[in-house]
């Protein structure tokens, strides 16, 4: 399967996914392990791939994210004005 990077992006929901984990003063470390709990197997190293862009999120990891950060998807997905 080919992947079509905009911007030289895999995501387009890495960078709201870093912003949000900084305004809540965690670490990728513990934004993995609150992820973790919720029953994904996500590594450290992932989230730091998935917030610069070089990695792809799947549909159903955008939950967990949304979840661990209390952020809707839509903010996630740079859809809030919907």
């Amino acid at each position: 399967m080919k992947i079509y990077k905009p911007n030289g992006k895999c995501n387009i929901s890495g960078t709201k996914i870093k912003s949000a984990r900084e305004q809540l003063k965690i670490s990728q470390e513990q934004l993995a392990a609150k992820i973790q709990l919720e029953g994904l197997s996500i590594t450290q190293k992932a989230i730091s791939r998935i917030e610069t862009g070089e990695r792809v999120v799947a549909d159903y990891e955008l939950l967990y994210f949304s979840h661990a950060l209390s952020i809707s998807i839509y903010s996630l997905l740079n859809l809030e004005e919907l």
